[in-house]
Parts: C-alpha cells; structure tokens; sequence
C-alpha cells in the first residue's frame, strides 16, 4: 500500500485540492526550484496583445501553478487562483498565462506555493495569493523597502535575503520558523535574529528555514522535531543555530520536508534530520540531529536535489545517485526497495547536466538536452506517454533534445525550458497548473499556451 508523503492537517488540505487522487495520493514536496523558460506572444485570453519578443526569464512551479517572469520584468501565471496566487486581480483559475498585476518590468526571481512572491532588480519584493497567516508581509501586493538579494518561499512563510547580507522573514511562525525570538505570526517582514548580515543564501523547508553564511556555515531554526535543523536536538529553535560539526566548507545546502543536506566543497554529501525511510543515506534508518556523511559521497559531488522523504546527487562525472523512500521507485534503481545508502539510477552514470527532486518522482536533464524521469506517474507526470509507474529512467516523448532546464518541483506536474525558447509542461492539470487552455491531464510534453517560442536568456 502506497502512504501519503506527508501526514500533517496543512498537507491534507492540498491534498484534498486535487481533481484525480488515489487514496493515498503523496502530496508535492514543496520546494521551489527555478528555471529559465519562454517568450509570450499573440493575444492572452481578454485579446489583449501579448508583448512579443519580451523573453521569458525564469519559471517557478508550484502546487497546481506555475509562474513565468518575463525578461523584461514581469510575472505571468496559471493554474489553481483560490487564494489569488496567480496575482491576476482575481481568484479564477487560469488555462493559460495571465499577467500579474502591477508587474510590468523590474522582477529579478520569483518562488511561492499557495503564494508568490517576486524579487524586484531595485531589491525589493511583492507578494500574492494566500496571506492566512501573513505570508504575503503586507496583505497586499505593494512590495517591501528596496535592498533584498534572493528570497525563498516555505509552505506559509517567506524569507528574503538583504543585498546586505541579512534575512527578513514573515508568515507563518507557529514553530519559529521566521528565526526572530517568537512563535508570533508575522505580516510584516521582522528580522531574523542574529543575522543581520554575511548570509550567502538561504533555503526555506516545511516548517523550517536555513541559511548559508559567507563563511560556509550552515545555520537553521524552527520546526526541530526530526532533528531538521542539525543542531544536536529536537527543540524547535525560535532564532538561528548552528548546525553542528559543519564548520566551514559547505558549498550549498538543500532542504526536504523533515531532513536537511549541505554539499561541501570538497563534494562530499552530508545530511541531517528524519530518516525512517533512509533519506539521509548514512545506512541506517536512525533519525540524526547532527549532520552525518552520506554514505559513498565523501566527494565528486556537483549539486544536490532534497525531495519529499528521498534525496539525489548529481556527481561531477555526470551520474546520478538517489537514496530514502523509493515506494514508487523515485530512486530510479530498477526496484521499489527503500535504500538507505545511495544508489545509481538506471542507465545514468555519465552525461547528466542537471536534476530536480520532486515529491515521489525525479527527472534528469541530460547533457544532450534530452529529459529522463522515473518514479510515481499517476498523472503523468513522467511525460512518457503513459500512467505506469516507472522505477528506471524513462525518455519524456518529444523531448530527446533540446532541453536547457528542467522543473519537478511543482509535485505533480513536470516542466521544461527548449532551446527553442518555449515552455513545455506535463502532468497534472485539474487547475490548468499546465497552461495549455485546457484541464486535460497531460501524459506528453504540451507546449504553454504563448510559450511556444522565441525565448531570450540573461
């Protein structure tokens, strides 16, 4: 029998969202991974010319949406509209992109779930969508004061970092997760603790937040129950603390639902945080609450990707290695064995450029620009043409080549940046989080209504 991914009352809620859904259907991983994408054209929805020739910059998937910025500055979205996150003025699902309201020109980056928030390039940042608990910072799409470098979108909490260096956090704090002394909401952004500056990046989990100091220090406060915040406890952290035994060295950092990995510099692999299902990949199923190796990793590896309760590397000689959950076969290893200890997927042991970790499934851009996905399929979100659940790589249709990034962040539905300049996604689409005009489930790459061509790059 296949479980939830997660089993918290907020998760159900998303879960309870969805027009197809099995039983026990997993719920998306929720971070938010950014990638280059295409160029509106011809006319949206109301007939009003689309500005042709503005490249697209960037996409953000997100649960049942997807966000597009274009290269001249402003943001189209489509999908789910409940609480407004497509930012259209409206809470009406949209088929296809629609212009967010109020951005024209000037957005850098963007990043969201049930909301969204943009980065500006005079620094300062505008959200949408859900603001329950504060997480837009305003309650409105005015923006905060200039001076903010990245931001990074938790499940009802935001955080920024300053040009600066510092970080600003609002939303959602019932387990401190906004690092600034106190479990109280916050609608406006407040300073996080101690951090006030020499912060490289940050990255945002569940219900926990993690910094990346200039250093190469790791720092991470709020929801601690699992050990998530590596600090050698399961208190739950209202300020920042240190990771324990990280030190100096660490490259980047990557952020799952209950767990918590940081690449070094050396290419080595360390994680931290819930383990029942092997995530951390240390050979045990033991829950840490200091960073342990991973086991076979010490170096040579490129990038880490953290999904839902399973984690992969991309190693510097193009391979790929997953380990945690594999009830679905996400890990690509030809099995629906859990491992505890990396694993090679399939077929993938040189020529990958890049790879994006979704809830219960993962895809792998190859060098050649070709797309490989494995894992749950229930919707399609594997792009194989099928339903069937695939526990190797498979070649997404249509799609051998000519990719330059790739996005499975979204959980249920997959997306895909062409050389072309055009925006292909497949998957789920009960909400239109695909784009073409249609509800239609999609089991093959659909081009993104307006995306189609003609893509520019920064």
């Amino acid at each position: 029998m296949r479980r939830h991914l997660f089993g918290t009352g907020l998760f159900t809620l998303l879960a309870a969202a969805c027009v197809k859904a099995p039983t026990a259907k997993p719920v998306p991983v929720l971070d938010i991974h950014v990638a280059n994408v295409g160029v509106p054209d011809k006319l949206d929805k109301q007939g009003v010319p689309k500005s042709e020739g503005a490249a697209i910059a960037a996409i953000a998937a997100g649960d049942f949406r997807t966000c597009a910025l274009t290269a001249a500055g402003g943001v189209k979205c489509w999908g789910y509209n409940s609480s407004g996150q497509l930012g259209d003025g409206t809470k009406d699902t949209r088929l296809e992109p629609t212009d967010v309201q109020g951005l024209a020109s000037g957005v850098a980056a963007i990043a969201g779930t049930l909301h969204t928030c943009a980065l500006t390039t005079a620094g300062s940042v505008k959200c949408w969508g859900s603001n329950r608990l504060g997480e837009l910072g305003d309650g409105t799409t005015e923006g905060l004061a200039d001076g903010f470098a990245a931001i990074a979108a938790g499940f009802l909490h935001t955080c920024a970092l300053t040009s600066a260096g510092g970080v600003k956090c609002w939303g959602d704090n019932r387990a401190g997760q906004l690092g600034d002394g106190t479990t109280d909401t916050r609608h406006e952004p407040t300073d996080v603790q101690g951090r006030t500056r020499g912060v490289a990046a940050i990255a945002a989990g569940f219900m926990h937040t993690c910094a990346l100091t200039s250093a190469g220090g790791v720092k991470c406060w709020g929801s601690n129950g699992h050990g998530a915040l590596g600090d050698g406890t399961t208190d739950a952290r209202h300020e920042p603390t240190d990771v324990q035994g990280l030190g100096r060295g660490i490259a980047a950092i990557a952020t799952g639902f209950d767990h918590t990995c940081a690449l070094t510099s050396a290419g080595g692999v360390k994680c931290w945080g819930r383990n029942e299902d092997g995530q951390l990949g240390d050979g045990t199923t033991d829950e840490r609450h200091e960073p342990t190796d991973v086991q076979g990793l010490a170096r040579g590896i490129a990038a880490i990707s953290a999904g839902g309760n399973h984690t992969c590397a991309l190693t510097s000689a193009g391979g790929v290695k997953c380990w945690g959950r594999n009830q679905n076969g996400q890990l690509g290893d030809g099995t629906t064995d859990t491992r505890l200890e990396p694993t090679d997927v399939q077929g993938l042991a040189r020529g990958i450029a890049a790879i994006s970790a979704g809830g219960n499934h993962t895809c792998a851009l190859t060098s050649a620009g070709g797309v490989k996905c494995w894992g749950w399929n229930y919707e399609g979100e594997l792009g194989d043409g099928t339903t069937d659940e695939r526990h190797e790589p498979t070649d997404v249709q249509g799609l051998a080549r000519g990719v330059t990034a790739i996005s499975a962040a979204g959980g249920y539905h997959t997306c895909a940046l062409t050389s072309a300049g055009g925006v292909k996604c497949w998957g789920s689409n009960g909400h239109g989080a695909l784009g073409d005009g249609t509800t239609d489930e999609r089991h093959e790459p659909t081009d993104v209504k307006g995306l189609a061509s003609g893509v520019g790059r920064h």
